[in-house]
C-alpha cells in the first residue's frame, strides 16, 4: 500500500511479459518501465495510463524536432537529469547535481579517440598518436612497420596542406600490445631509424611488462629511445611533449638554462 494505492507487483511483471511476447513477432524494441519514468509520472500528478500516450508523443516529438539541440549535451548532464528525477529533492539540489555534472564534464581530462570513428575531434598540433592493439610479432611486424611510415607520410602531408605546425613527435600507444618478438624488436629499431633520418621523435606509452622486458635486453630503450621518453598514460606524453615542444623551444638560447 503506498499512498492510499495497492501496488501489486505480480500484475506489472506480467504485463511487461505480455507486451514482450507480442512485441517480439513485430521486430520491437524491449519494453520495460524505468524508474525515472514512474518517478516522473508520480511527481507530476498523475493518474491514469493516459500519461504514458502523452509523454509518447512528447518523446516522439523530441526525437524527430528537438534532438540537434541536444546533440552538444554531454552524456553525463543528460544521465545526472535522469538521475535527479529518481530522487525527491528541491530545485537547489537539482541545480547543484546538474552544474557539478557539467563542470565535471568541462573540466575533465581528454580523451584521445580514433579520429577516424569521432571525426570532430581534434588534432594536436606536432603529435601524430598512433595505437598499436596487437601483439607485435613476426606475422604483424612488416605490415606494422608499412602503416606507421604510411601515416606518418600522411600526416606530414595534411600538417603541409594545412599549415599547420610541422609534425615532430609521433607517440605509439602500446597498452594493447602485451607481448614482442625479435622480428618486433627489428620493427621497433627500423621504425626509430625512420624517424631519425625524419627527425622525428619516437614517444612509448605503457608498454606491458614484458615488453619492456624485452626491449629493455635488447638495449633498444637504453641505447635507441632513452627512458625518459616512456610514459604511463597518453595524455602525460602528449603534456611532455608540448611542454618541450612549445615551451623549452621558446626560451631565448641567452635564458635557457641549460646553454651553459
Amino acid at each position: 500500500m503506498f499512498k492510499n494505492y495497492n501496488i501489486v507487483g505480480n500484475n506489472e511483471m506480467i504485463a511487461f511479459g505480455m507486451m514482450n511476447i507480442v512485441g517480439s513477432l513485430t521486430s520491437c524494441y524491449l519494453i520495460t518501465g524505468p524508474f525515472s519514468r514512474s518517478a516522473v509520472n508520480f511527481n507530476v500528478g498523475c493518474k491514469t495510463i493516459v500519461s504514458n500516450i502523452v509523454m509518447a508523443i512528447a518523446v516522439m516529438f523530441t526525437l524527430l524536432f528537438l534532438t540537434p539541440l541536444f546533440y552538444y549535451t554531454p552524456l553525463v548532464v543528460l544521465s545526472s537529469i535522469i538521475m535527479v528525477a529518481m530522487r525527491v529533492g528541491g530545485k537547489q539540489i537539482r541545480f547543484l547535481v546538474c552544474m557539478s555534472a557539467y563542470l565535471g564534464a568541462v573540466f575533465s581530462n581528454p580523451i584521445y579517440r580514433n579520429t577516424e570513428q569521432y571525426p570532430y575531434s581534434r588534432t594536436v598540433p606536432g603529435l601524430l598518436i598512433l595505437e598499436i592493439d596487437a601483439p607485435i610479432y613476426f606475422a604483424n611486424a612488416g605490415y606494422l612497420r608499412e602503416r606507421i611510415t604510411s601515416w606518418i607520410d600522411e600526416e606530414e602531408e595534411r600538417v603541409k596542406t594545412s599549415g599547420e605546425n610541422s609534425l615532430q613527435y609521433v607517440i605509439l600507444d602500446m597498452s594493447a600490445g602485451g607481448n614482442i618478438d625479435t622480428s618486433g624488436i627489428s620493427m621497433m629499431e627500423e621504425i626509430k631509424k625512420i624517424m631519425d633520418r625524419r627527425e622525428l621523435k619516437l614517444v612509448l606509452v605503457n608498454p606491458k611488462g614484458e615488453v619492456v622486458k624485452k626491449l629493455t635486453r635488447s638495449k633498444f630503450i637504453g641505447d635507441n629511445l632513452g627512458e625518459e621518453w616512456m610514459f604511463m598514460t597518453v595524455g602525460e606524453a602528449v603534456e611532455a611533449c608540448s611542454y618541450v615542444l612549445y615551451t623549452l623551444r621558446t626560451v631565448p638560447a641567452s635564458k635557457d638554462p641549460n646553454n651553459v
